[in-house]
């Protein structure tokens, strides 16, 4: 009973199957709102679950020259790694499932392993979209994901903690983007980033190079790419809601802000025209990186000074 009784707690609520469900609505109203600002109608709201299930339902296609295990294994570590870092944050507003000292430098780097196995997905393959976005994505994951720490950095320096929930007990009354706005830009343009989303989807420009590192996915593989994508997206506004946003203390609020910060990442994806990859990599790894540290620096000053 004991063992039954885990497996609907990581199912149900608040466990994976519903944060999947999540990550896809969050998905539609990402779709929906850009659909809007384009003065488009968009997709239906059962529009992403129908994609899945459809993905699902389909054959797994295994291109020659490629190595059948990792080809088959990838999409099921994105997903995996996704879930996981899930598990250290308060998602729901509700109090993280497990918490431990130090837990937000693994959760980046889980968060991490989306963009990593979509680069292998892509250089496990002989085609040459795959190849170019496979290059693509594994550049671009040098370029954000240290701003994206250093910005998440800011807020635990401030608590004086590497766990998500200290930091997010913090941050419950204090709204941080106010003492450390340049961190809380940072933070949210490294989630675009690490997402792929406009105007930094060169790794995946359909105009370009089809679906760039995903090219030769179908089916199943390419389902838990994208049901990956939705889990990441939601831990990682959970994560710039909580810490910059005044906390995440409970579902109403926790809706709110991450869908508050939704639309200004939709709103950004309609303003902004894509980047080429030397644009995303060049200027942001220079400024954005520059300016996290000095941010950090100044913090680091302050709290010397304080003390």
């Amino acid at each position: 009973m004991s063992t039954l009784t885990a497996l609907m707690a990581l199912l149900f609520f608040p466990g994976g199957l519903i944060i999947l469900l999540v990550g896809l609505a969050y998905e539609w109203a990402d779709r929906k709102l850009v659909a809007r600002f384009q003065n488009r109608i968009g997709p239906r709201w059962f529009q992403p679950l129908a994609d899945i299930v459809k993905l699902l339902a389909k054959e797994e296609v295994v291109p020659q020259g490629v190595h059948p295990g990792l080809f088959v294994t990838l999409p099921v570590i994105a997903l995996s790694g996704a879930l996981t870092a899930a598990l250290y944050v308060p998602v729901f507003g509700l109090a993280p499932s497990y918490s431990f000292s130090g837990d937000l430098i693994v959760t980046v780097y889980l968060l991490s392993l989306l963009t990593l196995c979509t680069g292998l997905a892509g250089a496990n393959t002989l085609n040459r979209f795959s190849l170019i976005g496979a290059t693509r994505t594994l550049t671009q994951l040098f370029s954000y994901e240290a701003p994206f720490l250093l910005a998440l950095l800011g807020p635990a320096l401030a608590a004086g903690s590497w766990r998500i929930s200290a930091i997010a007990d913090y941050g419950a009354d204090r709204w941080l983007i106010l003492a450390q706005p340049v961190g809380f830009v940072v933070a949210l343009i490294g989630l675009m980033g690490k997402l792929e989303l406009p105007p930094f989807d060169a790794p995946e420009a359909e105009t370009e190079i089809v679906a760039g590192a995903l090219t030769e996915y179908s089916g199943r593989g390419l389902a838990l790419f994208r049901l990956g994508k939705g889990v990441e997206l939601v831990v990682g506004l959970t994560l710039v809601a909580a810490f910059y946003l005044g906390g995440v203390a409970n579902p109403i609020a926790f809706f709110a802000k991450t869908l508050a910060l939704l639309g200004v990442l939709a709103g950004l994806q309609s303003l902004l025209a894509r980047l080429r990859i030397d644009q995303t990599v060049g200027l942001w790894w220079r400024y954005g990186t520059i300016l996290a540290l000095v941010q950090f620096l100044i913090l680091i000053v302050w709290k010397g000074l304080a003390a």
